[in-house]
């Protein structure tokens, strides 16, 4: 089991500069993948995205490759006599258009980015191999926290597939006692009314066979166990668990509902209030698996 949340960071030597990756992860239903890098690499981006795929398969991952200490882009990022040659023709222009010529921060940083020297970075081609080898470790250590906090995760989940197992072993042990106790309510409204009837009499014996009937949830603890089953099965097993998860729950959940509307029996009601209290801390964890 894996977390969607997830962090991993790497850094590697590139010519004159250091490589830095950090690859980050929230929970999200599909994978929503975004990459930032430097312009000049923008053909490596596909290269990213599949390698990002071995090792995600949902959540909003996020990954961030850019140049980094005392020799980085960032450094050297201006062509310092391109910009000054750019000025000089605006203010030339200004000049002919008869136009003050004033230059602000904001002109000289505009004029400066528009004249970044195209040598700085190596072409894609040649990162690569760097690249790719960077992202790849950053990855790994973002899929061993994903780990980490999914082995967390599991020991959350079994504890509370437990906790529901309880609850249901207990209804299954309370409904059968349900008609019997029905049937001491209907004779005692009975005689309440002023009406004395056998409890052989045909019309009460066809009441408590329908009411039996009606509220019967044999089958429903039957699928119950069933789900738990596959539920606990699935938590143990490998890769990609959050969407078949999240349709057992759901299956769960429905036959919890049809419980409480059949039961008509306040103690198993109780029960059936902690499942679905239960169930919702349940899925709202699930959110956060992969």
């Amino acid at each position: 089991m894996r977390s969607m949340t997830g962090y991993g960071r790497a850094t590697a030597a590139l010519e004159e500069h250091t490589l830095t990756v950090q690859v980050s992860s929230v929970n999200r239903k599909t994978l929503d993948l975004t990459i930032a890098a430097p312009e000049e690499w923008e053909a490596l981006e596909p290269v990213v995205a599949e390698l990002v795929r071995k090792f995600a398969a949902r959540g909003k991952v996020h990954v961030s490759i850019e140049m980094t200490g005392e020799k980085s882009a960032a450094a050297t990022a201006w062509d310092e006599d391109a910009a000054a040659e750019a000025l000089e023709r605006l203010e030339r222009f200004a000049a002919q258009s008869g136009v003050k010529f004033e230059p602000t921060a904001e002109l000289l940083w505009e004029v400066a980015n528009a004249q970044k020297r195209e040598d700085l970075l190596p072409p894609a081609e040649r990162a690569q191999a760097v690249v790719s080898a960077t992202v790849t470790a950053a990855l790994r250590a973002f899929a061993a926290m994903r780990a980490k906090e999914g082995e967390s995760l599991f020991v959350d989940f079994i504890k509370r597939a437990q906790t529901l197992h309880r609850y249901v072993e207990a209804i299954a042990a309370r409904a059968p006692q349900v008609p019997s106790h029905y049937r001491e309510q209907l004779m005692k409204r009975l005689r309440e009314a002023g009406l004395e009837l056998d409890l052989n009499d045909e019309r009460v014996l066809r009441e408590i066979a329908l009411f039996a009937d009606r509220c019967d949830v044999s089958e429903e603890i039957t699928r119950l166990r069933s789900h738990f089953e596959q539920f606990t099965a699935l938590l143990k097993s490998d890769g990609e668990i959050g969407r078949k998860a999240e349709f057992l729950l759901q299956e769960i959940g429905r036959e919890v509902n049809t419980i409480g509307s059949k039961a008509n029996d306040l103690t198993i009601a109780r029960s059936v209030i902690e499942l679905k209290n239960e169930l919702e801390r349940i899925r709202e964890q699930m959110a956060n698996v992969e």
